[in-house]
Parts: C-alpha cells; structure tokens; sequence
C-alpha cells in the first residue's frame, strides 16, 4: 500500500534546488556587499548572521516556488499565490535577522 502525501506531490528537485539557491543568494550577496565596503569594521560574530539569514532565504525560497508553481498553477490563483509568498519571503527573511541579531546580542 502506498501513501502519497499530496501537498508534497509534482516537486521536482532540480527547480526546487534553483529556488532555494536565489532565496539564499540575494540576502547573502547583499550582506556580503555591505560586509566587503567595510573591512575594517568585520568581526567574528558577522558570521551567524551570515549564515542564519542566507538560511531563511533558502525557506522563503522553496515556499514560493511550491506556492507560485506547484500548488497554484492557474491563472487568478498563481497572481495571489506569488503576491502572497513575496510578502512571506520577505517575512521569513526578517523574522531570520531578528533571530541571528538576537542569538549574538546586537538585536535590541
């Protein structure tokens, strides 16, 4: 007997992968930008976040690409899909630098 589970079904992994790889890229290259314009000022701890955050990129990354690509493929409910999974990459996003400020002490 086979069990499917359904919302996990028609995900391939080579998009998934790509998904995950931009959702981590686009906060990484910015911190690293804001990192490389100021060498002086790099310290040992910038390295959570730089881990941390890149992390929460990867999650928001797969959930669009199931949310816009996978679970919603028509057209009115892709359009919703993506507005919604944006705003949710976004929040992963900021929910992930509060975690990775807080864990070394810099979020106030």
């Amino acid at each position: 007997m086979k069990t499917e589970i359904k919302f996990l079904q028609g995900i391939k992994a080579k998009p998934a992968l790509i998904a995950g790889l931009i959702g981590a890229g686009i906060p990484l290259s910015w911190l690293s930008f804001i990192i490389l314009t100021k060498e002086e000022l790099f310290k040992t701890w910038m390295l959570i976040p730089l881990t941390i955050i890149p992390t929460g990129g990867i999650f928001g990354g797969l959930f669009f690409y199931l949310m816009g690509f996978v679970w919603f493929t028509t057209k009115g409910k892709k359009l919703a899909a993506i507005v919604f999974s944006v705003i949710i990459y976004f929040i992963t996003i900021w929910v992930s630098a509060v975690l990775a400020f807080s864990i070394t002490g810099h979020w106030d």
